[in-house]
């Protein structure tokens, strides 16, 4: 449908005045990082590299950007076989409890990240493993399990049920249907769900807060606490590997699955 007059104008102008909006604090913490001086200004006071070599050579940062690594595969690793299973059986069979588990599955994204970064400290302190950098990604994942369940359940609703049903007929095994017909139909929303789950894992700053400590602290809880006592350019330099970070993770979704796969489906 075309646009035309002065409702097509309108329309660019709010799309346009939206597009700034949100480009625009990327924008000014990307400059503010390449600055010379010694505090974030914009425009930048001079342009450096300096902030990003200095941010290399502190230890917390790169020990605490590794430890986000660690846990946001920890949190896709689980993440993509049960989320994977939970979406299709939630999608294809009808089970008698599918409304409570449709429940359960989906409650994390219901309650408020204190709640649950305070349940799980409690729970985690009860079975002592409070501490341990495992747990936080185990946690990670349960919070953000309904994106991957969302990912995957959109593409098994894409899926022909009858491509199942065609491999059953030629005398294959459920498992075997399973890896051979079914695991590949839905292997785009799989790839999505992932890398959500690997970008909102590293992402996450509340739930970590809870259950870190000096030891463990992870990427986001070591900016917060480097935030309390001054601020730097360094931290614009850290906010621009985020950045980087979610430009990587975008461009492996549009090289694997393809972007306009990936909005289609949703």
């Amino acid at each position: 449908m075309k646009l035309s007059g002065s409702k097509g104008v309108f329309l660019w102008g709010v799309t346009g005045f939206c597009v700034l909006m949100l480009s625009l604090p990327t924008v000014i913490v990307v400059g503010a990082s390449f600055t010379s001086g010694d505090i974030i200004a914009f425009p930048p006071q001079g342009f450096s590299l300096r902030w990003y070599s200095e941010l290399w050579q502190l230890a917390s940062f790169k020990a605490a950007f590794w430890r986000s690594l660690y846990v946001s595969l920890i949190c896709t690793v689980i993440a993509i076989p049960v989320g994977t299973l939970a979406a299709i059986a939630l999608s294809r069979y009808r089970l008698r409890a599918r409304t409570a588990l449709q429940v359960i599955l989906l409650l994390p994204f219901t309650i408020p990240l204190v709640v649950s970064g305070l349940s799980m400290m409690m729970m985690f302190g009860e079975v002592r493993i409070l501490g341990q950098l495992w747990p936080v990604g185990l946690a990670l994942c349960v919070i953000n399990l309904p994106f991957m369940i969302w990912s995957v359940a959109a593409s098994v609703n894409a899926m022909d049920p009858e491509l199942e049903n065609a491999a059953a007929s030629c005398g294959a095994p459920p498992v075997q249907a399973f890896f051979t017909v079914t695991l590949p139909a839905v292997t785009p929303g799989v790839i999505t769900g992932a890398l959500l789950m690997f970008i909102l894992a590293f992402n996450e700053f509340l739930v970590s807060l809870f259950l870190t400590d000096s030891r463990t602290v992870t990427l986001p809880v070591e900016i917060y606490n480097s935030i309390r006592s001054v601020i730097t350019p360094d931290l614009a330099a850290v906010s621009v590997v985020y950045i980087v970070i979610a430009l990587v993770a975008v461009a492996l979704l549009d090289w694997l699955v393809g972007l306009d796969i990936f909005l289609k489906s949703k």
